[in-house]
């Protein structure tokens, strides 16, 4: 509960190849997503699997199978019960939750797919990795858009609205893309600054991207000890950098609430997609932000100035 800070359940792990007698993951959990309509929740594992779950119970409904590597992206088409899959395994998968059923598989990348988003439409996009792509996934027309623009690894991605996405990349660069230009149509190099790594002036890995759904804020992150927030203006064809909140650690995860009061970040000691570094006064945990003050009878809503 975000305004108590209570848990409500814990879900248990156990040991490899007893998910079937128990009812948590044996594995990491590397993604989750919930259904627009808040009925299921979809958690991904670094062993392959899929649970779906009753989001209001946390009993767990059913486990797809069918990746042949790690589960690394989730998302849920708005308004349905269709969910996205992705996996190191490169693939996207298709699957009907509602009833509990595989519909198909899309290949095209070549490096492990790192992020997944989707909206409304019947389609979803990814980042490739070390591929060096971002996809858009047309499932009606099993016909798929590929994007280019970064110079690293692309290891996280997010829709701004149906016609709008973000992408961030190890080479320190945030991309704003078109979903019609093949090109970005603005980027932002060396967007979290530089570090010096023995010697050597290297930029801020971006580890995580957020999007306020149909608006114009940006939320980025990375281990530089701050959360950037962004504008992306001009029609989508500038980013403008707004403020920094500081935070220690990985930012492995950002997500804006639905109506823009609150960003949640997690955070990690490591970064989610390799034990390179450890930066050992980090906290993992869940970091809520607040974006809004509270109203009050006397004085309107007015953006938090921390």
């Amino acid at each position: 509960d975000v305004d108590s800070g209570k848990k409500l359940c814990v879900v248990p792990g156990g040991k490899k190849g007893t998910e079937e007698r128990h009812m948590g993951h044996a594995s990491h959990v590397l993604c989750m997503a919930i259904s627009s309509d808040g009925k299921y929740l979809a958690t991904g594992d670094r062993n392959k699997l899929i649970m779906i779950w009753d989001a209001a119970t946390c009993k767990r409904l059913h486990i797809f199978t069918g990746h042949r590597d790690a589960v690394s992206g989730l998302s849920f088409r708005k308004g349905t019960h269709q969910l996205y899959s992705a996996s190191h395994d490169r693939c996207v998968k298709v699957w009907d939750v509602g009833e509990n059923a595989y519909v198909e598989t899309l290949f095209g990348h070549q490096d492990v797919i790192t992020g997944l988003d989707s909206l409304s439409r019947e389609c979803c996009v990814t980042a490739g990795g070390r591929d060096g792509t971002v996809r858009l996934w047309k499932i009606p027309e099993e016909s798929q858009l590929v994007f280019s623009g970064h110079q690293g690894s692309i290891d996280c991605i997010q829709l701004i609205n149906e016609e709008h996405m973000v992408s961030g990349a190890d080479d320190g660069s945030l991309a704003l893309w078109g979903l019609t230009k093949r090109k970005p149509l603005a980027l932002a190099q060396q967007a979290h600054g530089e570090q010096d790594a023995q010697g050597l002036q290297r930029p801020y890995w971006i580890s995580a991207v957020a999007a306020l759904r149909n608006s114009d804020l940006l939320a980025t992150g990375s281990h530089s000890g701050s959360v950037k927030l962004w504008k992306s203006g001009e029609g989508f064809r500038k980013l403008e950098h707004l403020l920094d909140i500081p935070l220690v650690g990985f930012v492995n995860s950002l997500k804006f609430s639905a109506t823009g009061d609150f960003l949640v970040a997690g955070i990690g000691q490591e970064h989610r997609l390799g034990r390179w570094w450890r930066i050992k006064e980090a906290k993992n945990s869940i970091c809520i932000i607040p974006l809004k003050q509270k109203t009050t009878a006397s004085s309107p809503e007015t953006p938090d100035s921390s």
